[in-house]
């Protein structure tokens, strides 16, 4: 589908009358105020611990780590461009699975031993901190986090699918190799352990809160949609999807005392979505119905339910944790919402609207969960395929106070100065920008460490980056153009 990129709209108005034309409610304003403007205003992140400024940094694995889980020197380089940015609060740095079979790859940084995961862990976190150390950033300048995971149904752990589904699904099984078995209340409840463990290495090491991960498809995310999974922790009831949820953050609470939570949630979804037969293989629903799922209208299954989501943000509050990212959807099912972007990876489908359709999407569910909880504080997600206009479309959502932090992704890996540079008021570094030309995946997919080799000199230098160009022709040629 023919479209114009976001950076090619060289005026504020240009890009004003793309909206309207969509019909879309994106703020947007015309000058950036640096740091004195809202992207610069500190916030209590914790009673007495502030956020100096209001841009976040989202968890970004490289796949680059050793395989006994500890991380490899892309994998610290990563970690010191994140404190370098002068964002002030880093969500997670990289999705850090409780245990071994839980990885999504051969190369995810894990909970082996606690004396191994500690070293490894004080080691990363060091990295953050030395980067603002070269910055002039002071070291609680905001908070530095860890995201905890099980990948659950996208278990790979050596590589190949090792999928651990916790509810049958027939659009994902088929995917995820997942005819096995679910796991059983027991192995949830050791899982639950797990997290708990983590979550104390994590506090020996320094770590400001851990983010209880329930996102983009993994295992607190399937379970808060597993409607046909028996027993506990699934069925009709949301009190059964959301206990394993409530579990680990309950147990935390109480043997980690002083750790702060955060959780990264998606907060609605729509059915999964697959390549269409016809030659520009645009994406298309798989079904029209969808019995599994969460914040998903099961009959009309393109579209979002927000009673049940709502819901969850209630629990989060009673619980006591302030924290929430929100993001949308899975990369696994519905990469066109999960992150929009103009070129799809290797394993997606090329656009069927204008990605600026999804940005709004994500900036619309944060909205509304602001409005709802105002003393929730919330990350939002989807900025990248802004790309030029990112800043400005941050600064007017965080001073209209439709979201409190604006979440980097992808973009950190091109440009990590780019909150630096916003707040310093320096000239922006376009040349920098990410274009979502999706190569952060596509190399993963095809057993590659992820990062930005079309923009970030180290990867362009890279032996495989020449592979990865092989597959995105052969792509190209079997499903066609776009942008």
């Amino acid at each position: 589908m023919k479209f114009k990129l976001t950076g090619s709209y060289r005026t504020a108005d240009a890009l004003r009358a793309r909206l309207d034309e969509l019909d879309l409610d994106v703020a947007l304003d015309d000058a950036l105020e640096g740091a004195r403007g809202p992207l610069g205003q500190d916030i209590e992140w914790a009673t007495g611990r502030f956020a100096k400024n209001r841009f976040a940094i989202h968890p970004m694995e490289g796949w680059d780590g050793t395989a006994e889980g500890t991380p490899s020197e892309l994998t610290l380089r990563r970690w010191r461009r994140f404190g370098l940015s002068g964002a002030a609060l880093i969500w997670g740095c990289e999705a850090f699975a409780v245990q071994a079979d839980g990885r999504a790859n051969k190369n995810q940084l894990y909970l082996s031993d606690e004396d191994t995961a500690a070293r490894s862990l004080e080691a990363l976190r060091a990295e953050v901190l030395a980067g603002r150390e070269e910055i002039g950033m002071a070291a609680d300048a905001g908070p530095i986090g860890l995201q905890l995971t099980h990948s659950g149904r996208w278990s790979r752990p050596l590589g190949p699918p090792a999928p651990k589904p916790a509810t049958r699904d027939a659009l994902l099984d088929e995917r995820a190799g997942a005819d096995v078995a679910l796991l059983t209340d027991d192995e949830l409840q050791a899982i639950r352990d797990r997290y708990v463990l983590a979550a104390k290495v994590a506090q020996r090491t320094g770590f400001d809160f851990v983010d209880v991960k329930a996102c983009h498809g993994y295992l607190l995310h399937e379970l808060l949609g597993a409607h046909g999974r028996p027993g506990p922790y699934g069925g009709a009831s949301f009190e059964n999807r959301s206990r394993l949820f409530v579990e680990i953050v309950e147990a935390i609470l109480a043997e980690v005392p002083g750790m702060e939570i955060g959780v990264r949630v998606s907060l609605a979804d729509v059915v999964p979505h697959r390549p269409s037969t016809h030659d520009d293989r645009r994406g298309e629903p798989a079904a029209e119905s969808w019995e599994h799922g969460f914040g998903v209208d099961h009959q009309n299954a393109q579209r979002f339910a927000m009673d049940e989501p709502f819901q969850f943000l209630e629990l989060v509050r009673s619980l006591g944790v302030r924290l929430v990212n929100v993001t949308l959807g899975s990369p696994y099912y519905n990469p066109h919402l999960q992150r929009p972007a103009a070129y799809p990876p290797s394993d997606g489908y090329q656009p069927f609207a204008d990605p600026l359709v999804f940005v709004a999407e994500h900036l619309n569910v944060v909205r509304q969960a602001k409005m709802r909880f105002p003393d929730l504080l919330f990350v939002g997600t989807g900025y990248t395929y802004l790309m030029d206009w990112l800043p400005h479309v941050a600064q007017a959502e965080v001073r209209a106070g439709h979201v409190d932090f604006v979440g980097l992704g992808r973009m950190v890996l091109s440009y990590p100065d780019l909150p630096r540079d916003v707040l310093e008021g320096r000239e922006f570094q376009r040349k920098l920008v990410c274009r979502t030309f999706s190569d952060c995946t596509t190399a993963p997919r095809n057993g590659m460490k992820s990062g930005c080799y079309p923009l970030d000199a180290l990867y362009k230098a890279m032996p495989e980056r020449d592979r990865l160009e092989t597959i995105k022709k052969e792509w190209k040629s079997a499903s066609g153009e776009t942008a």
